[in-house]
């Protein structure tokens, strides 16, 4: 059985056609978008920085801070276990997930990206306010659900919005983008972990939180003098004239190739209109059979990426080295290094993705994390019981595992997990099709925040065991069913699936081109 596929047309055919490269105009705007992951990295690093301080445990959650100083009577394993403390971390994704589906998918489609990034910035700045000046358990509960509704429309507008602005060649450097700057927002927050930790009258935490209104500032400050892109100005029934002046700005290529693109995303929303007849986007991918391929992806690639275990680490790394040993401060100045070394692999993925391919990414990051998962966990299960810590030698093998670990994910699940959903959508689900993953993402990323502590506690080492057999299960499905995407114009990516192995039965000859179903 061949696993493969062929695509009409070609990469160096598309190439060809659209021409054009990279403008500073193109560039700046991609990059001011990119801070939208800057405030879900800053988030990322945040909660599980202060979730480690003790003057907040002891203020907010003194049950957990009783059992952490009780070290005698508590296994190693359930020292931070608290469901309310968790629902401070899972609180954002639930609020995430309900705007993602019920506000975010609609503004996006109808009033375009743009304006969903300036309603999630200034939502995200007004949940720093409450959270930096959270007087109870509650209130720090309800700053982290406004934070949520930021993020449900930064991550439904910012992946859409890079993908459509960057040059084809190049979206795999552009797109991972998101994922580059959510590192640095979480690098910052770990940085500012350490030393709000250092501060002697206990209230460094309300720095941290307090703080995620800068990155917020940059989304809201800078997406008001962004451009919208193409791609939606042609939704919203803009003048082609208009479109194809900014088309020009963006790519700086030659006429022709302006044109040839236009015609693609012209071509493309002429679908638009038919699809808000037949019941709107969101209706279209759950019932019509040539867009199961896309939502199999939409689905299964963010909620995989939980499933890795990776937002465990990202949260509760800090708690997690502190578990096994470390102090507080030396397990705050852990994370950074840990943040520090994913940043250096996102930042190369950013240049891999185009090169080598998504698939490729996403099978090696695949191996190189499941094999330091399975030695985090013989690790654990070997040397760290329910009491007492891990000598020296065996806290720093563990710290290294999770270094690799950290590493193989940041250039491969990583940034292709916001990259692969964003690009594989035709324009008339898009936004439809996004509010799908990023609901996905959240759904997973709220079950593994809200019970990672108590599977750890229950589960001991064996829960990195259950992580790593996910890993090994979608590397598998990666090889199977992912096709390649590199290259190839946006618009024209829908036609991989009819010449895929197995997706070709699934959508049928009739439904391969678009023209013919709608």
């Amino acid at each position: 059985m061949a696993v493969g596929f062929a695509v009409a047309g070609g990469e160096e055919d598309a190439g060809r056609r659209y021409g054009g490269g990279v403008t500073a105009f193109v560039a700046l705007s991609c990059a001011t978008a990119a801070m939208g992951g800057a405030i879900f990295g800053y988030d990322i690093g945040t909660a599980g920085g202060v979730s480690s301080m003790d003057p907040f445990l002891r203020d907010f959650f003194p049950g957990v801070y009783r059992r952490m100083k009780q070290q005698a009577h508590v296994s190693n394993y359930c020292k931070f276990d608290s469901q309310l403390l968790t629902l401070f971390t899972s609180s954002l994704y639930v609020s995430g997930l309900l705007t993602a589906l019920l506000l975010a998918s609609w503004v996006t489609a109808r009033r375009g990206r743009r304006p969903s990034m300036i309603l999630g910035g200034a939502a995200y700045l007004a949940g720093a306010a409450v959270s930096g000046g959270a007087a109870s358990a509650p209130m720090a509960i309800l700053g982290r659900a406004l934070l949520g509704v930021g993020l449900g429309f930064a991550n439904q507008a910012v992946p859409l919005y890079l993908s459509e602005m960057a040059p084809a060649r190049y979206r795999g450097m552009f797109s991972n983008g998101f994922q580059f700057s959510l590192c640095l927002g979480a690098l910052v927050a770990t940085v500012v972990n350490y030393g709000a930790e250092k501060i002697a009258a206990g209230w460094g935490w309300r720095l941290s939180l307090g703080l995620a209104a800068f990155p917020a500032a940059l989304l809201t400050a800078g997406a008001v003098f962004l451009p919208e892109t193409p791609s939606s100005l042609v939704q919203q029934g803009r003048d082609r004239g208009e479109v194809r002046a900014l088309l020009r700005k963006i790519r700086g290529g030659t006429d022709a190739a302006v044109d040839a693109e236009l015609d693609d995303i012209v071509a493309a929303n002429a679908a638009v209109a038919k699809a808000q007849q037949e019941g709107g986007g969101l209706r279209l991918i759950l019932t019509r059979r040539r867009y199961r391929p896309q939502l199999a992806m939409a689905v299964l690639i963010p909620s995989l990426t939980q499933l890795t275990g990776i937002n465990a680490i990202g949260f509760y790394a800090p708690v997690l080295l502190r578990s096994v040993g470390m102090g507080e401060s030396a397990s705050l100045l852990s994370t950074i290094a840990l943040v520090v070394i994913s940043s250096a692999a996102t930042l190369a993925s950013m240049f891999a993705a185009d090169r080598f391919g998504r698939r490729t990414l996403l099978l090696a990051g695949g191996a190189q994390m499941l094999t330091a998962e399975v030695l985090i966990g013989a690790v654990m299960a070997a040397k760290l019981g329910d009491e007492g810590g891990l000598s020296k030698g065996y806290a720093l093998a563990l710290l290294v595992l999770i270094a690799v670990y950290s590493a193989g994910f940041g250039w491969s699940w990583g940034p292709l997990s916001w990259l692969v959903p964003s690009e594989i959508f035709p324009l008339e689900v898009r936004s439809a099709g996004q509010s799908v993953t990023v609901a996905s993402g959240f759904v997973f990323t709220i079950l593994v925040a809200q019970y990672f502590l108590a599977m750890l506690c229950r589960m001991k080492a064996w829960l990195f065991f259950f992580f790593a057999g996910w890993i090994a299960g979608m590397t598998v499905f990666v090889y199977f069913f992912l096709p390649e995407t590199k290259g190839l114009p946006i618009e024209q990516i829908d036609k991989v699936w009819a010449d895929h192995w197995f997706w070709k039965r699934v959508v049928g000859e009739h439904e391969a081109q678009p023209s013919e179903k709608l």
